[in-house]
């Protein structure tokens, strides 16, 4: 028999990085090139978000491929364009990228080719892709690429990354660029020579192999780049020597670029006459950005998303607490009585269906948002806003983290950095814990379901969704508040501007959406699970165990009312697990600060469930349903039915009208998150103000839910 050598083909490995403008395309092409080969993290040092992911480019090339912050130029003003600009000048000791693939927006050409063009003088390996081709033909703009090819010196390839079209033909021109089929240009975009003959002569002796462009750059931004002293010093010697003015040569610098541009424009592209009646777009934005309309028509879409939460996620949230109910069943039955099977049901599968029967809901919610995002209506969110968010102390740019903060407050504070303005920034930080996260939804959710009625008005608005938008406008009410009292005691004066592009409305991409969704539900089921298994398992201890000489005294007292009385064993062994619920460690606890919650309208066990939130909000409902399936007065039921069952020591109702309406106010205002406080500190690097964040929260949440409990009861 003939024998065969195996061997395995090592693939070369070569580093891309997608660069663009904001709002080109760029994290589309990143989502179809990567697909669900993705990791998300931190650039070093600092807190901008890092994408990264592999592709398979060819039989002989797999591209790590890392999507960089969109920036409009390669003069950075925020953190997260410091962070492409150290990228693209060789200066991230990290980050050494092979191929730089530069997204361009077909419908936006002239304003996408400056970025490009001081990319291209950079001297590195660029492909140029075209998107949004299609945003670009109804607006009547037609390219001639071969023309725009020959004109640039790269190779451009046009993509739909929605229809994953040109995807192929992009990876092949990627192979050949990176096998150096195809050479960088030897002539600049421009004359960078011209702008400062002399003094980039002599950087270039001082940088062997820096081109004209990036030896602008090294003059400009050196005290930005990691370089030693001796060849700082250098530098600042021929800034001196030569007068090198930054500002004139910067302005000059564009101006010529942009007469460049507009060559290329008359010579590749057709456009048609300005005059043209208004697009669809510009049509559409007159009714969605309108004074009056628009804000109608934002809050009918907030609407309609928490409607849609509600009614579609019922559904699968009843199978997954009915599929928990039955395996807390089975198992009880399967198992011996004792402390494991204790532990495993009461414990485990009682933390893990406080985690689960959200997910749902998690995923609905961060859909429907992200189908907001792709069609470029959150854009419009912000710019409705803007003049509300001055009248309290902020500006347009605040609105974004605002919104973010109901996804996560923790990455919500840290794009605040994007704001230039300090106080603006400042007040942001301050106000954006107040939105409510998707941590609060599984509160809200469980409340709304035991204490408002599942009532419908026309047959279609639901009383409990328009309760959840509610919530969600008190909050975002609250913190207009907050901002516009707190702007009066931030002594800073800074000039502020806010300057935002309204993207093309486009249809929003499925493939996103669902891989949005998938990311989020693993976040929360990872990221959240584990505090909520954690604090769970902790609880089960403590609700399970009690000073022994009470637990003794316990099970001696009905130990013996159950020989007198064997009929009522049944019962009497829910009353003793009851009692011996009160009388643990979680128990003590909580009757111990019962008198601090009780004017709330709560008991010792809500109380609990406070101090074990603190954590984290969403660990609310692991609590309860911890606490709940310990007393085990009624074996079967869902954990809704329970709390919907549940009596304080009086014997009335635990959860009402007033003491929902209570506690989900409680929740709405407080600051349960330590993440939350930890990522404030390190954004303001003092204690100071997140210790002024949990005094504040705490306070309005302790008034308010106690204005709301005496109001209702």
């Amino acid at each position: 028999m003939a024998k065969f050598a195996s061997f395995t083909v090592t693939k070369k490995i070569v580093h891309i990085a997608l660069v663009g403008n904001p709002n080109s395309g760029k994290t589309s092409l990143f989502n179809v090139l990567t697909g669900l080969n993705q990791r998300t993290g931190n650039f070093p040092g600092v807190t901008v978000d890092k994408k990264t992911g592999s592709s398979s480019i060819s039989s002989a090339i797999t591209g790590n491929i890392i999507d960089l912050p969109g920036t409009y130029s390669l003069y950075p003003k925020r953190l997260d364009e410091w962070v492409s600009y150290r990228v693209l000048l060789n200066q991230d000791k990290d980050i050494k990228a092979d191929v730089f693939v530069v997204v361009v927006d077909a419908s936006n050409l002239k304003r996408n080719l400056l970025f490009c063009s001081q990319i291209m003088d950079l001297k590195m390996p660029v492909v140029v892709v075209l998107t949004m081709a299609d945003i670009a033909k109804r607006k009547g703009i037609e390219i001639d690429l071969p023309q725009l090819e020959r004109e640039l010196g790269v190779p451009v390839v046009a993509v739909n990354p929605r229809k994953n079209k040109g995807i192929t033909q992009l990876k092949r021109t990627i192979e050949l660029t990176a096998s150096n089929q195809y050479k960088i240009p030897v002539r600049d975009f421009i004359e960078n020579k011209e702008l400062a003959a002399a003094s980039i002569d002599d950087l270039q002796l001082a940088i062997p192999g820096a081109s004209d462009y990036s030896a602008i750059h090294y003059l400009i931004n050196h005290e930005e780049f990691d370089l030693d002293s001796r060849l700082q010093t250098t530098i600042e010697s021929i800034e001196e020597k030569h007068a090198f003015n930054h500002t004139k040569t910067q302005a000059t610098e564009i101006l010529q670029r942009y007469q460049r541009i507009k060559q290329i424009m008359q010579s590749s592209v057709t456009e048609p006459d300005p005059k043209e009646q208004k697009r669809f777009t510009a049509k559409l934005d007159d009714i969605l950005l309108h004074r009056t309309w628009g804000y109608l028509i934002l809050l009918s879409v907030l609407f309609l998303l928490f409607q849609m939460v509600f009614y579609v996620a019922q559904y699968p949230m009843t199978w997954i607490e009915e599929g928990f109910s039955y395996a807390s069943s089975w198992l009880n039955n399967l198992l011996p009585v004792g402390w494991f099977s204790d532990l495993l049901v009461n414990g485990i599968v009682a933390g893990l269906s406080g985690i689960m029967i959200f997910v749902p809901q998690i995923m609905i919610l961060f859909g429907l948002i992200t189908i907001l995002e792709d069609t470029g209506y959150m854009a419009r969110i912000s710019f409705l806003t803007d003049r509300l968010m001055r009248s309290v102390g902020l500006n347009g740019k605040s609105v974004m983290p605002l919104i973010s903060g109901f996804a996560c407050a923790v990455p919500a504070i840290m794009s605040a950095r994007n704001i230039e303005n300090r106080k603006e920034r400042l007040l942001t930080i301050l106000i954006t814990p107040l939105m409510s996260c998707s941590a609060r939804l599984p509160v809200y959710t469980i409340l709304i379901g035991l204490v408002i009625p599942n009532t419908y008005y026309l047959g279609f608005f639901s009383l409990q969704a328009m309760i959840m938008m509610g919530l969600y406008l008190l909050g975002f009410a609250m913190a207009m508040l907050v901002s516009y009292i707190a702007k009066w005691f931030i002594h800073i004066k800074e000039k502020s501007f806010f300057i935002l592009e309204l993207p093309t409305y486009r249809p929003p991409r499925a493939k996103t959406v669902v891989q949005t969704m998938i990311s989020k539900a693993r976040i929360f089921v990872v990221d959240a699970g584990k505090i909520i298994m954690v604090i769970s398992l902790i609880l089960w201890a403590l609700s399970s165990f009690g000073p022994s000489g009470r637990m003794a005294d316990l099970d001696t007292k009905y130990e013996q009312q159950m020989a007198q009385n064997p009929g009522a064993k049944d019962s009497l062994q829910m009353v003793l697990n009851t009692a011996k619920l009160e009388n643990s460690f979680a128990g003590i606890l909580g009757k111990s600060i019962e008198p601090v919650v009780k004017p709330l309208g709560y008991d010792w066990r809500i109380g609990i469930a406070l101090v074990t939130s603190f954590a984290a909000r969403e660990v609310f409902v692991g609590t309860m349903a911890t606490l709940f399936s310990a007393s085990e007065e009624q074996e079967g039921m869902l954990l809704r039915e329970k709390m919907a069952t549940a009596k304080k020591s009086d014997g009335t109702p635990l959860f009402t009208v007033a003491s929902g309406v209570s506690l989900m106010v409680f929740y709405l205002f407080a600051m349960q998150c330590m993440s939350t406080l930890a990522i404030v500190k390190r954004e303001t690097r003092t204690w100071k103000w997140p210790v002024i964040q949990l005094i504040y929260m705490t306070g309005i949440a302790y008034l308010m839910s106690f204005i709301a409990y005496q109001l209702l009861k």
